[in-house]
């Protein structure tokens, strides 16, 4: 019988990693996307909570490129998927 180490991120209980290091990329994915939904919510409350949701989400799992636009290169905004990735 053997023995199979995972890891599970402390924000999304359904996802099991076999490396730590991915657990807490996800799970520091997913406070920055916590973050930015609050703030988008906070800015426009019209937004609903799972749009709000998706939104922050989209722009965490893809912050280099947004990084890199809000350092006077928004060119590299073409870059991003038109859909979010799973």
């Amino acid at each position: 019988m053997a023995v199979e180490v995972v890891y599970r991120s402390s924000r999304d209980l359904e996802r099991l990693f076999m490396d730590k290091a991915e657990a807490d990329r996800h799970d520091k994915m997913l406070e920055l996307a916590e973050a930015l939904a609050a703030t988008l919510h906070r800015v426009s409350p019209t937004l609903s909570d799972q749009q709000c949701e998706d939104i922050g989400i989209y722009m965490a799992k893809n912050r280099e490129i947004f990084a890199k636009a809000f350092k006077q290169n928004p060119d590299v905004l073409a870059e991003l998927p038109d859909e979010p990735t799973a």
